[in-house]
Protein backbone atom coordinates (compact mmCIF):
# COMPACT_ATOMS: atom_id res chain seq x y z
CA UNK A 1 0.00 0.00 0.00
CA UNK A 2 1.17 3.37 -0.88
CA UNK A 3 2.13 5.46 2.20
CA UNK A 4 2.01 8.92 2.09
CA UNK A 5 4.41 11.34 4.56
CA UNK A 6 2.94 13.95 6.26
CA UNK A 7 4.91 16.88 6.97
CA UNK A 8 3.42 19.98 9.47
CA UNK A 9 4.79 23.49 9.79
CA UNK A 10 3.37 24.39 13.10
CA UNK A 11 4.65 28.25 13.63
CA UNK A 12 6.60 30.00 11.05
CA UNK A 13 7.00 33.82 9.33
CA UNK A 14 4.35 34.26 7.68
CA UNK A 15 1.43 34.93 9.96
CA UNK A 16 1.64 37.28 12.72
CA UNK A 17 0.56 36.40 16.39
CA UNK A 18 -2.57 38.81 15.88
CA UNK A 19 -3.92 37.08 13.31
CA UNK A 20 -4.92 33.42 15.32
CA UNK A 21 -4.81 32.99 19.27
CA UNK A 22 -3.70 29.41 18.29
CA UNK A 23 -0.68 29.99 16.76
CA UNK A 24 2.06 28.53 18.89
CA UNK A 25 4.57 31.62 19.77
CA UNK A 26 6.45 30.50 23.30
CA UNK A 27 8.61 27.44 23.13
CA UNK A 28 6.75 25.27 25.80
CA UNK A 29 3.48 26.17 22.77
CA UNK A 30 5.98 25.38 19.98
CA UNK A 31 6.71 21.93 21.79
CA UNK A 32 3.50 21.30 22.57
CA UNK A 33 2.19 22.20 19.43
CA UNK A 34 4.67 19.63 17.56
CA UNK A 35 3.79 16.87 19.97
CA UNK A 36 0.05 17.00 19.53
CA UNK A 37 0.97 16.92 15.50
CA UNK A 38 3.17 13.95 15.79
CA UNK A 39 0.18 12.33 17.48
CA UNK A 40 -2.19 12.96 14.76
CA UNK A 41 -0.05 11.62 12.53
CA UNK A 42 2.95 13.72 10.99
CA UNK A 43 5.68 12.32 10.53
CA UNK A 44 8.00 15.34 9.62
CA UNK A 45 7.77 18.36 12.12
CA UNK A 46 8.99 21.55 10.71
CA UNK A 47 9.99 24.41 12.74
CA UNK A 48 10.76 27.93 13.51
CA UNK A 49 11.15 29.85 16.39
CA UNK A 50 9.74 33.36 17.57
CA UNK A 51 10.37 36.36 20.21
CA UNK A 52 8.13 34.56 23.01
CA UNK A 53 7.68 38.39 24.16
CA UNK A 54 6.40 39.68 21.25
CA UNK A 55 5.98 36.73 18.18
CA UNK A 56 8.32 38.34 16.18
CA UNK A 57 10.28 35.16 13.55
CA UNK A 58 13.69 34.47 14.39
CA UNK A 59 16.51 32.22 14.62
CA UNK A 60 17.74 32.65 17.87
CA UNK A 61 19.70 28.96 18.70
CA UNK A 62 18.91 29.35 22.35
CA UNK A 63 15.02 29.28 21.83
CA UNK A 64 15.66 26.39 19.40
CA UNK A 65 17.43 24.22 22.43
CA UNK A 66 14.59 24.96 24.50
CA UNK A 67 11.90 23.01 22.27
CA UNK A 68 13.71 21.37 20.48
CA UNK A 69 14.77 18.16 23.29
CA UNK A 70 11.42 18.11 24.40
CA UNK A 71 9.60 17.04 21.33
CA UNK A 72 12.57 14.41 20.40
CA UNK A 73 11.86 13.39 24.07
CA UNK A 74 8.06 13.14 23.19
CA UNK A 75 8.08 12.22 19.85
CA UNK A 76 9.58 9.82 17.10
CA UNK A 77 8.72 12.68 14.49
CA UNK A 78 11.50 13.99 11.65
CA UNK A 79 12.81 17.23 13.38
CA UNK A 80 13.00 19.69 10.15
CA UNK A 81 14.58 23.41 10.59
CA UNK A 82 13.78 26.34 8.62
CA UNK A 83 17.08 28.11 6.88
CA UNK A 84 14.23 30.29 5.59
CA UNK A 85 13.39 32.17 8.51
CA UNK A 86 12.47 35.06 7.66
CA UNK A 87 12.53 37.71 4.73
CA UNK A 88 13.97 40.32 7.00
CA UNK A 89 17.19 38.10 8.24
CA UNK A 90 20.52 37.53 6.63
CA UNK A 91 21.51 34.14 5.47
CA UNK A 92 24.22 33.91 8.28
CA UNK A 93 20.86 34.58 10.64
CA UNK A 94 19.01 31.93 8.92
CA UNK A 95 21.69 29.13 8.56
CA UNK A 96 22.80 29.01 12.37
CA UNK A 97 19.84 26.71 13.76
CA UNK A 98 20.40 24.26 11.07
CA UNK A 99 24.09 24.26 11.36
CA UNK A 100 24.71 24.50 14.90
CA UNK A 101 21.71 22.20 15.70
CA UNK A 102 22.15 19.34 13.08
CA UNK A 103 18.73 18.22 12.36
CA UNK A 104 17.83 15.47 9.82
CA UNK A 105 16.16 17.52 8.08
CA UNK A 106 16.26 21.44 6.58
CA UNK A 107 14.12 23.78 4.86
CA UNK A 108 16.03 25.00 1.91
CA UNK A 109 13.98 27.86 -0.62
CA UNK A 110 15.49 27.27 -4.49
CA UNK A 111 15.26 30.91 -5.27
CA UNK A 112 15.41 34.92 -4.73
CA UNK A 113 11.54 36.08 -4.60
CA UNK A 114 9.32 38.68 -3.96
CA UNK A 115 7.44 37.81 -0.85
CA UNK A 116 3.94 39.82 -1.00
CA UNK A 117 2.38 39.35 2.63
CA UNK A 118 0.44 42.83 2.38
CA UNK A 119 -2.74 41.91 1.33
CA UNK A 120 -3.37 40.18 4.29
CA UNK A 121 -3.84 43.95 5.83
CA UNK A 122 -7.23 43.61 4.63
CA UNK A 123 -8.12 41.12 6.89
CA UNK A 124 -6.64 42.08 10.16
CA UNK A 125 -7.24 45.45 11.49
CA UNK A 126 -6.47 44.74 15.25
CA UNK A 127 -2.56 43.98 15.82
CA UNK A 128 -0.77 43.52 19.42
CA UNK A 129 2.92 44.23 18.82
CA UNK A 130 4.26 47.31 16.87
CA UNK A 131 6.17 45.53 14.46
CA UNK A 132 3.28 43.53 13.30
CA UNK A 133 1.49 45.99 10.73
CA UNK A 134 4.79 47.71 9.40
CA UNK A 135 6.16 43.80 8.43
CA UNK A 136 3.13 43.33 6.55
CA UNK A 137 2.73 46.71 4.73
CA UNK A 138 6.47 46.64 3.94
CA UNK A 139 5.71 43.39 2.28
CA UNK A 140 4.82 45.01 -1.07
CA UNK A 141 8.79 45.91 -1.48
CA UNK A 142 10.27 42.73 0.69
CA UNK A 143 12.43 40.11 -1.61
CA UNK A 144 13.35 37.01 0.48
CA UNK A 145 17.18 36.63 -0.63
CA UNK A 146 18.50 33.23 -1.47
CA UNK A 147 20.91 33.56 -4.74
CA UNK A 148 23.09 30.63 -6.18
CA UNK A 149 25.88 31.97 -4.01
CA UNK A 150 23.62 31.44 -0.92
CA UNK A 151 22.11 28.11 -1.74
CA UNK A 152 25.79 26.69 -2.59
CA UNK A 153 26.34 28.58 0.91
CA UNK A 154 23.81 26.56 2.95
CA UNK A 155 24.36 23.30 1.18
CA UNK A 156 28.11 23.51 1.79
CA UNK A 157 28.06 24.49 5.13
CA UNK A 158 25.47 21.15 6.02
CA UNK A 159 27.33 18.87 3.97
CA UNK A 160 29.33 17.34 7.08
CA UNK A 161 26.15 17.08 9.18
CA UNK A 162 24.68 15.04 7.07
CA UNK A 163 21.17 16.86 7.14
CA UNK A 164 18.83 16.40 3.74
CA UNK A 165 17.14 19.25 2.66
CA UNK A 166 13.32 19.96 1.99
CA UNK A 167 13.55 21.77 -1.23
CA UNK A 168 10.75 24.66 -1.36
CA UNK A 169 10.34 25.61 -5.07
CA UNK A 170 7.96 28.05 -5.70
CA UNK A 171 8.02 28.71 -9.23
CA UNK A 172 8.90 26.16 -12.03
CA UNK A 173 12.54 28.19 -12.38
CA UNK A 174 13.16 26.58 -8.42
CA UNK A 175 12.82 23.17 -10.07
CA UNK A 176 15.27 23.67 -12.57
CA UNK A 177 17.71 25.63 -9.94
CA UNK A 178 17.20 22.00 -7.72
CA UNK A 179 18.33 20.06 -11.21
CA UNK A 180 21.52 22.66 -11.05
CA UNK A 181 22.39 21.77 -7.86
CA UNK A 182 22.18 17.63 -8.36
CA UNK A 183 24.55 18.24 -11.50
CA UNK A 184 26.44 20.09 -9.02
CA UNK A 185 26.67 17.38 -6.60
CA UNK A 186 25.54 19.44 -3.93
CA UNK A 187 22.33 17.44 -3.78
CA UNK A 188 22.12 14.00 -4.09
CA UNK A 189 19.23 11.74 -4.93
CA UNK A 190 16.47 11.27 -3.56
CA UNK A 191 16.13 14.65 -2.59
CA UNK A 192 12.48 15.87 -1.26
CA UNK A 193 10.78 18.68 -3.12
CA UNK A 194 8.13 20.72 -1.59
CA UNK A 195 6.34 22.10 -3.99
CA UNK A 196 4.77 25.24 -2.60
CA UNK A 197 1.28 26.86 -4.36
CA UNK A 198 -0.67 30.57 -3.56
CA UNK A 199 1.68 32.47 -2.10
CA UNK A 200 1.99 36.00 -3.63
CA UNK A 201 5.41 35.58 -5.43
CA UNK A 202 5.09 32.27 -6.55
CA UNK A 203 2.96 29.95 -8.60
CA UNK A 204 -0.46 30.17 -8.59
CA UNK A 205 -3.02 27.54 -6.64
CA UNK A 206 -5.02 26.04 -9.63
CA UNK A 207 -4.85 22.49 -9.91
CA UNK A 208 -3.16 22.97 -13.45
CA UNK A 209 -0.57 25.18 -11.72
CA UNK A 210 -0.02 21.64 -9.73
CA UNK A 211 0.24 19.32 -12.03
CA UNK A 212 2.61 21.69 -14.21
CA UNK A 213 4.53 21.54 -11.39
CA UNK A 214 4.83 18.22 -11.03
CA UNK A 215 5.33 17.10 -14.58
CA UNK A 216 8.00 19.43 -14.80
CA UNK A 217 9.83 17.31 -11.70
CA UNK A 218 9.41 14.20 -13.16
CA UNK A 219 10.73 15.38 -16.50
CA UNK A 220 13.95 16.91 -14.36
CA UNK A 221 14.40 14.20 -11.37
CA UNK A 222 12.55 11.12 -13.10
CA UNK A 223 12.69 8.27 -9.88
CA UNK A 224 15.17 10.49 -7.94
CA UNK A 225 12.78 12.43 -5.76
CA UNK A 226 10.22 12.49 -3.10
CA UNK A 227 7.64 14.71 -4.16
CA UNK A 228 5.25 16.80 -1.78
CA UNK A 229 2.83 19.53 -2.38
CA UNK A 230 2.40 22.45 0.71
CA UNK A 231 -0.99 24.79 -0.66
CA UNK A 232 -1.29 28.36 1.18
CA UNK A 233 -4.27 29.59 3.03
CA UNK A 234 -7.66 28.17 1.76
CA UNK A 235 -5.35 25.81 -0.57
CA UNK A 236 -3.90 23.93 1.87
CA UNK A 237 -6.78 20.78 2.08
CA UNK A 238 -8.31 20.60 -1.44
CA UNK A 239 -4.72 21.12 -2.81
CA UNK A 240 -3.02 18.62 -0.20
CA UNK A 241 -5.84 15.73 -1.24
CA UNK A 242 -5.34 16.16 -5.37
CA UNK A 243 -1.51 15.45 -4.31
CA UNK A 244 -2.13 12.43 -2.30
CA UNK A 245 -4.71 10.97 -4.89
CA UNK A 246 -1.94 11.48 -7.73
CA UNK A 247 0.70 9.72 -5.67
CA UNK A 248 2.16 12.46 -3.77
CA UNK A 249 3.05 13.61 -0.10
CA UNK A 250 1.56 16.42 2.08
CA UNK A 251 2.64 19.69 3.96
CA UNK A 252 -0.14 21.24 6.63
CA UNK A 253 -0.09 23.53 9.50
CA UNK A 254 -0.65 26.70 10.86
CA UNK A 255 2.65 28.29 9.24
CA UNK A 256 0.85 27.49 5.62
CA UNK A 257 -2.62 27.96 6.69
CA UNK A 258 -4.80 29.33 10.02
CA UNK A 259 -8.05 27.71 8.72
CA UNK A 260 -10.03 24.54 9.23
CA UNK A 261 -12.63 25.85 6.91
CA UNK A 262 -14.56 29.03 5.30
CA UNK A 263 -13.92 31.76 8.27
CA UNK A 264 -13.45 28.97 11.15
CA UNK A 265 -9.28 29.27 12.57
CA UNK A 266 -7.91 25.92 12.89
CA UNK A 267 -7.56 25.37 16.73
CA UNK A 268 -4.63 23.35 16.10
CA UNK A 269 -1.77 22.16 13.74
CA UNK A 270 -2.94 18.74 14.77
CA UNK A 271 -6.69 19.51 13.91
CA UNK A 272 -5.10 20.17 9.91
CA UNK A 273 -3.30 16.98 10.53
CA UNK A 274 -6.24 15.11 11.75
CA UNK A 275 -8.00 16.25 8.70
CA UNK A 276 -6.00 15.62 5.42
CA UNK A 277 -5.27 11.85 7.18
CA UNK A 278 -9.13 12.07 6.46
CA UNK A 279 -8.30 12.19 3.32
CA UNK A 280 -5.75 9.86 2.77
CA UNK A 281 -6.88 6.84 4.36
CA UNK A 282 -10.09 7.22 2.64
CA UNK A 283 -8.48 7.21 -0.37
CA UNK A 284 -7.21 3.70 0.98
CA UNK A 285 -3.72 4.91 1.05
CA UNK A 286 -1.40 4.45 4.47
CA UNK A 287 0.18 7.48 6.58
CA UNK A 288 3.78 7.04 6.65
CA UNK A 289 5.55 6.88 10.10
CA UNK A 290 8.51 8.57 11.05
CA UNK A 291 10.47 5.40 10.47
CA UNK A 292 8.99 5.58 7.10
CA UNK A 293 9.52 8.62 5.94
CA UNK A 294 13.44 8.10 7.08
CA UNK A 295 13.80 5.70 4.89
CA UNK A 296 12.03 7.37 2.02
CA UNK A 297 14.18 10.42 2.36
CA UNK A 298 17.29 8.33 2.91
CA UNK A 299 18.05 10.49 6.45
CA UNK A 300 20.24 10.13 9.16
CA UNK A 301 18.71 8.97 11.88
CA UNK A 302 17.34 11.03 15.21
CA UNK A 303 20.55 9.59 16.73
CA UNK A 304 22.68 11.83 14.35
CA UNK A 305 21.27 15.52 15.60
CA UNK A 306 22.58 17.73 17.75
CA UNK A 307 20.09 18.09 20.66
Amino acid sequence: MKKVIISCAVTGAIHTPSMSPHLPVTPDEIANASVEAAEAGAAIIHLHARDPRTGKPTQDVDLFRQFLPVIKSRSDAVINLTTGGAPTMTIQERLRPALELKPEVASLNMGTMNFGLYEMLGRFKEFKHDWERPYLANSDDMVFKNTFRDIAYILESCSANNTRFEIECYDTSHLYTAAHFMDRKLLKAPIFIQTVFGLRGGIGAHAEDLMHMKRTADRLFGTDYVWSVLGAGRNQIPLASIAAAIGGNVRVGLEDSLWDGPGRLASSSAVQVRRIRQVIEALSLEVATPDDARQMLGLKGRDQVGF
